[in-house]
């Protein structure tokens, strides 16, 4: 049985309740709650301790690590929701992308897509093909129970940008190229893209996950124009996929303070904010009807206490008069941050907010 209210009128668990989901639906909760993005993995001695010797796209398709590793910082950090420990490009390996992983580097693309022939070789993707991601859930579900688990999956637009580029870029020529060049191209591969994250997001939401973030990491790149243009439609795509099963929905992106709007607009319940744009700001930009989340400087937590509460304490107050609020960093936890620091913001927010 799933974790969410289902398309079929199954009776909510436990975690229906939680704070952070009644945040993400814009309802009163006890505290702000609480998550960071990427608090599974890389500042916890326990992670690189069950990592030693493991490449990350192996992590990610065995069951048992993919579990511990999502519930590491659940315990660590006292958090209000699990995010599912992944990867935006496994769906792409698991319909036969050759791709890999490399340290140091990020996901790097054999064979690029520039052509569509290039794109023909973009299958559908199946339940079967990330069976180890349903048998992960279950078990995670089952160990935290009324805990939240958030699934997540890459954006159409950051997944296109690592296939067509072959590998990270800080300008995306190529991509942008072929969007501006060829756009008929372009839009059937955000197209097959969006398919490709709808399924793997619903293969997360009908295992147990309560909540789904879409990563658009890389859409920052983009002016508000050739983002409505040119990506927003495949987003929508992902995210009426999944509206269905009334599970929130969230939407993330960096650099992206001139397209907040155009993201909420895209079918996201909750739209993630970086930490250029303050909370109070980002909702006006927003408009109406979205819970917020975010928005704490990943580069605070390498200052003192002090320095580290009263940021914290500007996002709050900044988040005051929000209809909904998740604590977040403005961007994912960096490598050599001290999870300590990390414990005591989340004391802090509970704290500072309890009602």
């Amino acid at each position: 049985m799933s974790a969410n209210p289902s398309p079929t009128g199954m009776q909510p668990t436990a975690t229906y309740d939680s704070t952070f989901l009644k945040a993400c639906r814009r309802e009163p909760v006890p505290h702000t709650p609480v998550w960071f993005m990427r608090q599974a993995g890389r500042s916890l001695p326990e992670y690189r301790k069950v990592r030693e010797g493991i490449g990350m796209l192996e992590s990610c398709m065995r069951p048992d690590l993919v579990t511990e590793i999502t519930l590491q910082p659940v315990r660590r950090h006292g958090v209000d929701a699990a995010i599912y420990f992944s990867d935006i490009v496994v769906p792409l390996k698991a319909i036969g992308v050759d791709l890999d992983i490399k340290p140091g580097v990020g996901p790097v693309v054999d064979s690029p897509v520039r052509s569509r022939a290039d794109l023909a070789r973009l299958r559908d993707l199946t339940p079967e093909d990330v069976s180890y991601v349903t048998e992960a859930i279950g078990q995670l579900t089952r160990e935290l129970g009324p805990t939240p688990l958030i699934g997540f999956a890459g954006a159409p637009f950051t997944l296109a940008s690592y296939l067509v580029e072959g590998g990270p870029s800080r300008t995306y020529e190529n991509a942008k190229a072929m969007m501006y060049g060829d756009p008929e191209l372009w839009a059937d591969l955000l197209d097959r893209l969006a398919g490709i994250t709808a399924a793997f997001l619903r293969v997360q939401i009908e295992a147990g996950a309560s909540a789904v973030q879409l990563f658009d990491s890389w859409a920052g790149a983009l002016s508000p124009a050739d983002y409505r243009h040119s990506v927003l439609p495949a987003s929508r795509k992902v995210f009426e996929a999944v509206a269905p099963y009334g599970v929130p929905r969230i939407h993330f992106g960096v650099g992206t303070g001139e397209l907040l709007r155009l993201m909420g607009e895209a079918g996201a319940d909750v739209v993630g904010v970086d930490w250029r744009v303050p909370l109070d700001e980002a909702a006006r930009r927003v408009g109406p009807g979205k819970a917020l989340q975010g928005n704490l400087d990943p580069t605070v937590l390498f200052s003192t206490r002090e320095a580290v509460e009263a940021k914290t304490r500007e996002v709050l107050d900044a988040a005051a008069g929000l209809e909904g609020h998740v604590f977040n960093l403005g961007h994912g936890v960096m490598p050599a941050t001290d999870p300590d620091a990390l414990t005591r913001v989340v004391e802090y927010v509970h704290t500072h907010t309890a009602r």
